[in-house]
């Protein structure tokens, strides 16, 4: 995995950087770089983690 990817576990906060209107998304799994989140407005998305280094967002509460 590369960058953050491998950071990534189940109910971590990210944002995509190419998609800022998804809003803050919540990561469901994180497997051989196939990451699943749950955006507010795109609904699931499954990101392939060797492609794009998701943000990670350490206080959801202080992003908004």
């Amino acid at each position: 995995m590369s960058g953050m990817t491998s950071l990534l576990e189940p109910g971590m906060f990210v944002r995509h950087p190419a998609q800022p209107d998804w809003g803050l998304g919540q990561v469901q799994s994180n497997i051989d770089s196939k990451v699943t989140v749950n955006f507010e407005h795109q609904g699931k998305v499954t990101i392939d983690g060797r492609r794009v280094d998701l943000v990670i967002v350490f206080d959801p509460e202080a992003d908004l």
